[in-house]
Formats: structure tokens, C-alpha cells, sequence
């Protein structure tokens, strides 16, 4: 695959000046860990397939990714990457016109599974995890690995009420009440969304009223960077309550290490960088049709750390 990769960068950047493309690149949120690693995917992309790339950045706020979309299509870019956050109803007519008008669009992070079958033979693609199926993985993994009894108290923390996005904690939370759990769910602000280290107040009171929880789930990257200090600053014992979250970071790194965060599902977001600009490309130059690429299923726990640690460091996971 390494090699296949290699190829294709080789024969894709043999272009002069009058052939760059250009490209809007949507990545989340400025300093965020997994918008800088998806990120960092799609600029070596760019680099090795000599793409003029411009990356854009919307707090994660589904309608701001909206507005970038339409101040891209106006630059009348060779493509667009997207995070399906909006959902398809918003994003659909809006990917329609951009292909009328011979731009390229390809999805990441978030499925827009109504466009991707709508749209797929025409070149929009997807990298990234399958949120339902990421959510049953992390549901069923934690169970094994915690040894949950029937009764036993789990929280989920996550986005249940976005589109599609909300898939990973819906199905967390299926699976957590088919085997018996008593689950509690808590809905991520906007404010927390875009800031975590504000969570503090609403874990406090969560772990106040219901101090027997054995398992919190964290459906968020940032929050799941953030829960280490949650707990030092709650004086929990991390021995007792079991933490898993999703993405990695160097403050997930740490918190794994040091045993507060025991689980962490990784959706590998460099690759999905990389992939969407090569997609884009590969179907200008070319005229391929979409690809769908699930890049999750991966878990980093204390025992396989050690592997994946310089790569967080370096960027790359």
C-alpha cells in the first residue's frame, strides 16, 4: 500500500504550474490535536502531489462549516473537503451545485451517506470511521476489557444530537442497555463542544450525584484530552472509575500513561487527510469515482502506547 501511495504521488505531481489544483480543506478547530493531525495529513498531500491547499476552520460548528463550503465554492476551487457534521439535507444541494459547476467534492471524519450514494460516480468519496459501527466497537470493547455486570453504572458524553455524528453514541448507547447497564447519558454543549476545559462544572455535578459510576464513555476527542484533569481536580481515584474516549493526543498520551484514561478508540485522521486530497486529485486528473475508506476500529490502551506515542508527537496520529 505504501508503494501504491508512493506511485501515485509520483505520477500525480508530474504537472507543470498552469495544472496545480487547488483545494478548500474543512479541518475543525485551530489547535485542536485531531484537526492538527487531519490536517497534517492533507498538507503532506499537498505536498507530494504539488496541490495549492487551503485549509479552513469552523470551531466545529456545523453551520460554520456550512458559510466555509459556500466561500469555497465561490472561489471556484478544483475541490472541496468536507466533515459531514451538518448532515445530508444541508450539504446535499449544496454538493450538487458544486459538481454542476466542476468543482470536486469529497467527504472525511463525518458520513453524508445519502450524497455518498448519490453522488459517488461522480467522484465524492469518504475517509474516516463508520460512526455507528465505531460506537458499537468502543461499546463492546469496554465491556470485555472492564468486565461489566449487569447493573453496573456507565455514562456516555457525547453529540446524540447532531446528524450522523450522533450515530457512535446512539449505538453506545445500545449496546450498553442490550447487556444490561444502567446508563446515563449526557448531551455536549455547544460551549463544551468548542471548549472542554468548560466540562468541569458538568462532570462535578454528574460524579456528585452518581458517585457509583463505573465507566464514563467521553464521545469527543477534546473532552477525552481534557478528563485527566477532570479527575486530579475532582480528586478521583482512577483506579475505581474506568475512562475511554476517542482520538489521541499528547494530553491522551499522558492521561494513558499515567493510567487515567484506560481506553481510546483512534479514527487515524492523518490518513483520512491524506486520502481526501488524493481523492480530489485522482478524480480531477483522472476522472475516478469516489472511494469510502473506513479508518477506524483501532484501540490504544497501556499496553500498545509505547508503539504509537512518537507518532502522536510527530503529528501523525
Amino acid at each position: 500500500m505504501k508503494k501504491l501511495f508512493l506511485l501515485l504521488a509520483v505520477l500525480l505531481s508530474i504537472s507543470g504550474a498552469e495544472d496545480k489544483i487547488k483545494i478548500y480543506f474543512e479541518a475543525g478547530s485551530v489547535g485542536d490535536n485531531f484537526s492538527t493531525v487531519i490536517s497534517n495529513g492533507a498538507k503532506a498531500a499537498a505536498k507530494d502531489l504539488n496541490v495549492d491547499l487551503k485549509v479552513m476552520y469552523s470551531e466545529w460548528d456545523p453551520n460554520k462549516m456550512i458559510e466555509n463550503f459556500k466561500t469555497a465554492l465561490a472561489a471556484s476551487p478544483s475541490g472541496i473537503v468536507v466533515m459531514g457534521h451538518p448532515g445530508d439535507e444541508l450539504y446535499k444541494p449544496l454538493i450538487k451545485k458544486a459538481l454542476d459547476s466542476k468543482v470536486a467534492v469529497t467527504s472525511i471524519d463525518t458520513e453524508l451517506p445519502n450524497s455518498l450514494n448519490e453522488f459517488k460516480a461522480d467522484g465524492f468519496g469518504y475517509a474516516g470511521s463508520n460512526n455507528y459501527k465505531a460506537g458499537q466497537l468502543m461499546a463492546n470493547e469496554a465491556i470485555r476489557k472492564f468486565d461489566m455486570k449487569k447493573g453496573e453504572k456507565v455514562m456516555v458524553w457525547g453529540l446524540l444530537s447532531k446528524p450522523t455524528r450522533g450515530l457512535r453514541a446512539k449505538a453506545m448507547l445500545e449496546v450498553f442497555k442490550e447487556n444490561g447497564l444502567n446508563v446515563e447519558y449526557i448531551e455536549i454543549s455547544p460551549e463544551i463542544n468548542k471548549d472542554p476545559s468548560l466540562g468541569l462544572s458538568v462532570f462535578s455535578a454528574y460524579m456528585a450525584k452518581h458517585p457509583d459510576t463505573k465507566l464514563v464513555v467521553l464521545d469527543h476527542g477534546a473532552l477525552t484530552a481534557q478528563s485527566p484533569q477532570f479527575l486530579k481536580s475532582l480528586n478521583l481515584d482512577k483506579e475505581k472509575l474506568n475512562v475511554a474516549g476517542f482520538s489521541l493526543s499528547p494530553a491522551t498520551i499522558a492521561g494513558i500513561k499515567d493510567g487515567s484514561i484506560d481506553l481510546v478508540s483512534d479514527a487515524q485522521p492523518f490518513f483520512q487527510g491524506y486520502f481526501s486530497v488524493l481523492q480530489i486529485v485522482m478524480n480531477k486528473k483522472y476522472s475516478f469515482s469516489g472511494f469510502a475508506l473506513d479508518t477506524g476500529g483501532g484501540f490504544i490502551t497501556s499496553k500498545n502506547i509505547g508503539i504509537i506515542e512518537p507518532l502522536v508527537k510527530n503529528g501523525i496520529r
